[in-house]
């Protein structure tokens, strides 16, 4: 009997340490997401949609609406920091057999479509790990070139058509990913969307060391950093909308007024149909959703990722 109540001391201690990382997380991703709007306000710089042309006049603003949306099968096709990774490779930051552990846990996400929690959290904490030295603003560089290079043309059309909804209502729209916050603000940047919420890694004197401030920004930590930034923006949480394709994102669809899965998972699914929310799928081999523009999924891509897969395995053998 003792030796259970020493067993469950424990694990409600561990559960502690969990959520205050996962709350740290959080605090520090909407404290970086803050920090960049203003930067970008105090630059003028201002974010616009890719293509060029006029920008269409503003709608009046709605200050206490908002939009959060997931990055990695939601936004964008396959996970970013893989990506990312890939990008990485060719650049010489590491070897191609480091990329083929990161292609292998892009097979699994892509072809099974759920997230592997534990492969998830190795291959990010790989990406950051290579970094560690590095400047910040080469990082902001390189992510820069990778997106271009890598990422454009893996945008979801239809979720991209959903978020200028938002945006065509006044309402501001962030990214809400566990990619660093560097890259996915590169992201958000480039689709004229608000900011984004991210993992934020540790950098001293604008040199990264390599660790992550709190825990990756992941399943409850998204919920904290939703609530952290709805607390520093002023948004009304009954009056936001969040977009996930994860059962891993429970917590942070929980939070807000309206939940949409997009392209879920089985475990999603089933729970949005549970609690009524919406589904939008926009994959090929599914009954998409309607909303005026086309959706296509990059065969190809997964076809290259299952082959690095492979030889990845082989290897190992």
């Amino acid at each position: 009997m003792e030796a259970v109540c020493v067993a469950l001391w424990r694990a409600r201690g561990k559960g502690h340490e969990r959520e205050r990382l996962a709350a740290l997380a959080g605090e520090a991703s909407a404290d970086a997401a803050v920090a960049m709007e203003a930067a970008q306000v105090a630059t003028l710089e201002v974010p616009a949609p890719e293509g060029g042309g006029p920008a269409p006049p503003p709608a009046p603003p709605d200050l206490t609406a908002a939009a959060f949306f997931d990055v990695d099968n939601t936004m964008m096709m396959g996970a970013s920091i893989f990506h990312f990774a890939r990008g990485l490779a060719a650049r010489k930051y590491f070897t191609t057999s480091d990329l083929a552990g990161f292609a292998w846990q892009q097979v699994k996400f892509r072809v099974g479509g759920r997230e592997d929690k534990q492969g998830m959290q190795s291959s990010r904490e790989q990406a950051l790990s290579f970094v560690a030295g590095r400047t910040v603003d080469e990082m902001v560089a390189v992510g820069e070139e990778i997106y271009d290079e890598l990422m454009a043309d893996k945008i979801w059309s239809g979720t991209r058509a959903l978020a200028q909804m938002h945006l065509d209502a006044g309402q501001r729209v962030w990214l809400v990913t566990a990619t660093p916050v560097e890259l996915a603000a590169i992201i958000a940047r480039r689709l004229g969307l608000t900011g984004a919420l991210g993992t934020v890694a540790e950098s001293v004197d604008g040199v990264y060391t390599g660790r992550l401030v709190g825990d990756l920004l992941h399943g409850r930590a998204k919920a904290h950093a939703v609530r952290a930034l709805a607390a520093r923006e002023g948004l009304n949480l009954r009056r936001c909308t969040a977009y996930s394709d994860s059962q891993n994102d429970v917590p942070m669809l929980s939070v807000v007024g309206t939940a949409v899965a997009v392209n879920p998972d089985s475990g999603l699914r089933e729970t949005a149909r549970s609690r009524g929310w919406e589904i939008r799928d926009f994959r090929t081999g599914r009954k998409a959703a309607k909303i005026g523009v086309p959706s296509v999924l990059g065969a190809g891509a997964v076809a290259g990722a299952v082959a690095a897969g492979i030889a990845y395995r082989r290897r190992a053998a």
